[in-house]
């Protein structure tokens, strides 16, 4: 966020979700039920798995070594019905959708550098684990929400996934997979005021009266979705801009694994990496570090260091320890930014094996992750608020002390 969006009397911020149904969520989620699969199997599992799925078929890719044998065209049978794709009208169903797989294993050149880290190799640091890749994380957490998770993005998931129950419970059985949400909030000087905008793409079958549509998703999806807290008498209503949603997944758009980052984190209130989630083991920190960064953001918010913050980390490829730490808190710190970093580096150990050991990551709890956001959901380790009364403790006695 600017400092405009603090200070500014309005501004408009919008954030999107989509359903289990789009074709890129799709694909996540057979990424993280082929990960799943292997670290059922294999907790030392390494994996890499990109989906693609287009008219009639799903291609499974990747770089995987394990001792785990997946049947792989019955896992992503298994993921499509669940999804819902179970009607050959649809244009795309478990049972006749082809399967293609094309998966080799880790590099090894890739392999030794996690195996054995740059530290270790130097005899610095027993930990033995090295960053399955360079890159930069972000994570984020703001009191705008009981989750603390920003506001639009969490009415979108809100949005979407009432979509969807509606399918399921067959409140609206003429609803299908796919669909998308987008929510617009209302910001006055950086709070929260109102939800201006609602916009719901809802595929659904030939045949359905346009008003009866809007009405339903209206009255049925959105207002049970977002409550009348945040929506008004003014709140716009946009439902399937072109008129008619009936061709949709995977026979209407070709989908890929890891092409919703932005829905999978902030909804673009907050920066991203970069790096994909879904498919990834957790010697991969494009995912786990990703994590630990949400995990510490949420603690400092949580321990009223400050009201909005967030955490930059950077790794080298091989190596076990971060290269750099970075804080923001966007004029909210009720401490300095320089206390808050140095109460992250003696709390938190940023190492990938560390990550892993804390938060238990070598076990099959990704398949959930992949639709709905990655974020503010408490069934996730990395949502826990447990270090929130030792970064007080600390920070209140040091700031005392200063």
């Amino acid at each position: 966020m600017t400092t405009s969006f603090m200070t500014s009397e309005r501004v408009l911020f919008t954030s999107e979700s989509v359903t289990e149904g789009h074709p890129d969520k799709l694909c996540d989620q057979v990424s993280d039920a082929m990960l799943d699969e292997c670290l059922r199997q294999d907790p030392n599992s390494r994996v890499a798995c990109e989906t693609s799925t287009t008219t009639g078929v799903i291609l499974v890719a990747g770089e995987i070594t394990t001792h785990a044998y997946v049947d792989v065209p019955s896992l992503v049978r298994r993921v499509v019905n669940e999804i819902g794709y179970t009607n050959a009208d649809y244009g795309f169903d478990y049972r006749t959708c082809g399967v293609i797989t094309a998966i080799k294993e880790q590099s090894p050149e890739i392999a030794q550098g996690v195996n054995e880290s740059i530290e270790a190799r130097e005899g610095i640091d027993p930990k033995e684990l090295g960053a399955g890749d360079q890159g930069m994380m972000f994570g984020f957490a703001v009191r705008e929400t009981p989750e603390l998770m920003p506001l639009p993005i969490t009415l979108a998931h809100n949005v979407a996934r009432e979509l969807a129950r509606a399918r399921k419970s067959g409140a609206l059985p003429y609803l299908r997979p796919d669909g998308k949400s987008q929510v617009t909030v209302e910001y006055s000087r950086g709070v929260p005021r109102r939800v201006h905008t609602v916009v719901v793409a809802a595929q659904h079958d030939p045949g359905i009266e346009y008003q009866r549509l809007c009405n339903d998703i209206r009255e049925r999806v959105v207002r049970p979705a977002i409550g009348d807290a945040w929506l008004d008498e003014r709140t716009t209503y946009l439902v399937n801009g072109t008129g008619a949603f009936t061709i949709g997944g995977p026979m209407g758009d070709a989908g890929l694994t890891g092409r919703k980052i932005i829905v999978d984190t902030y909804g673009g209130y907050a920066r991203h990496g970069g790096g994909a989630f879904s498919g990834k083991d957790p010697t991969k920190v494009d995912r786990s570090a990703a994590y630990a960064l949400r995990y510490v953001a949420k603690n400092v918010v949580k321990a009223g260091l400050a009201d909005r913050f967030e955490v930059q980390i950077a790794y080298v490829i091989g190596g076990a320890r971060p290269i750099s730490l970075n804080v923001e808190t966007f004029g909210t710190g009720k401490v300095s930014d320089e206390l808050i970093r140095k109460l992250i580096e003696e709390h938190f150990d940023f190492r990938p094996q560390a990550i892993i050991d804390r938060f238990a990551l070598r076990r099959p709890i990704y398949l959930p992750t992949a639709a709905y956001g990655h974020f503010g959901r408490t069934e996730f380790p990395w949502e826990r608020t447990d270090l929130a009364e030792k970064f007080a403790k600390a920070a209140g006695a040091k700031t005392a002390l200063a």
